[in-house]
């Protein structure tokens, strides 16, 4: 079920699925909410899905300027105010993990918990696995054929428009995001991070970003890439449920988590 929402900075197609606590699915850039086909039924099951198309992507209109992702998970607050109407889990996929990363710091009030899947806090130069691949990514080559159809297939742009979008995007991974430590410190909610073992971010980049904020926790899939939610649908099913699901985290051993569980133990005594 789909529908569009007025919102202050674009007028944002989203679709909704399910009942339950509200679970919002953050889709990843080029990409549109088809994308979540393989997870979508099962999370469908147990909560209430809201699938927002961030801005130039899927069904929701680009609007003139560069784009960057501050604009998007501004969006992404104007959503979760006047659409869903109460704190949400979040859960984003690449760039829809950058979107989740900023609205939890900006806006904990809004945010229950976060799994974010192959996601960064600096621009792709300083973090991907192989920097140069950004500089063979054209609107027309065939390392983006398979986005550029997605979007020309429901863009209310047009075909035409691709160009422009793919050229936004682009422009926007060689400089952002630019998220300091300081900044993933203030994401107070507990946070999945979750990347495959072979992802298009370094794994240093990825065990930063865990360490970066107060109550993370660190999922690295085995024999998967960039688009683990594909490769391993069920696993990451359960990762996702699991997270959310958890009032805390209880190891035999704890070091990282070791005053938190301490903490614990003397409120409940």
């Amino acid at each position: 079920m789909g529908d569009y929402a007025d919102l202050p900075g674009v007028r944002t197609w989203y679709e909704t699925e399910g009942t339950g606590d509200p679970l919002v699915l953050l889709h990843g850039g080029f990409c549109t909410n088809d994308t979540w086909g393989a997870l979508r039924s099962g999370l469908a099951a147990g909560y209430r899905l809201l699938l927002p198309e961030r801005r130039a992507h899927g069904r929701t209109p680009d609007v003139p300027g560069p784009l960057s992702y501050r604009d998007m998970a501004d969006d992404t607050v104007d959503f979760l105010e006047s659409v869903v109407r109460e704190p949400a889990h979040l859960v984003g996929w690449s760039d829809g993990g950058v979107v989740a990363l900023l609205v939890a710091a900006a806006r904990p009030d809004l945010v229950r918990k976060a799994v974010v899947i192959g996601a960064n806090s600096r621009p792709a130069p300083e973090c991907f696995a192989d920097p140069a691949m950004l500089d063979t990514m054209t609107p027309d080559g065939a390392e983006l054929a398979f986005f550029r159809e997605m979007y020309t297939a429901v863009s209310p742009d047009g075909a035409g428009h691709w160009p422009v979008v793919a050229a936004k995007v682009l422009a926007m991974w060689r400089t952002e995001p630019a998220l300091t430590a300081g900044d993933l410190a203030r994401v107070t909610a507990p946070v999945l991070v979750m990347a495959g073992d072979d992802d298009l971010m370094t794994l240093e980049h990825t065990v930063s970003l865990y360490r970066a904020m107060p109550d993370a926790q660190l999922a690295v899939v085995p024999g998967a890439s960039h688009v683990v939610p594909l490769e391993k649908p069920d696993l990451v099913h359960r990762l996702i449920v699991e997270h959310l699901a958890q009032d805390a985290v209880e190891t035999m051993m704890p070091v990282r988590r070791a005053r938190t569980a301490e903490a614990a133990r003397d409120a409940s005594s």
